[in-house]
């Protein structure tokens, strides 16, 4: 338990920043997995969910919630899926 006035201080900014951080990893995880989920069921939608996953995953990364190269990894195999089933539907 914090005794010090500084400790206090950033033992509520830790809770803070834990809540804030946690709403954007999961906001960031659904729309990944909704992404996913339209691709696989080659929903017409699956290009503009894609995008919105992509943004989400760099806006997280830009506020270091994410590290950079997970979010790299992760667009760059959910445009990779995208790509696999628009050529596999339009081939």
């Amino acid at each position: 338990m914090a005794n010090h006035p500084s400790a206090e201080k950033r033992n509520r900014q830790r809770i803070k920043r834990a809540a804030h951080n946690r709403a954007i990893r999961t906001a960031v995880r659904t729309a990944v997995r909704k992404a996913r989920v339209a691709i696989e069921t080659g929903n017409e939608n699956a290009a503009v969910l894609a995008k919105a996953a992509s943004v989400a995953v760099a806006k997280a990364a830009q506020k270091g919630v994410v590290p950079r190269p997970t979010a790299s990894r992760t667009v760059s195999r959910l445009a990779l899926s995208l790509n696999r089933a628009a050529s596999g539907s339009n081939g």
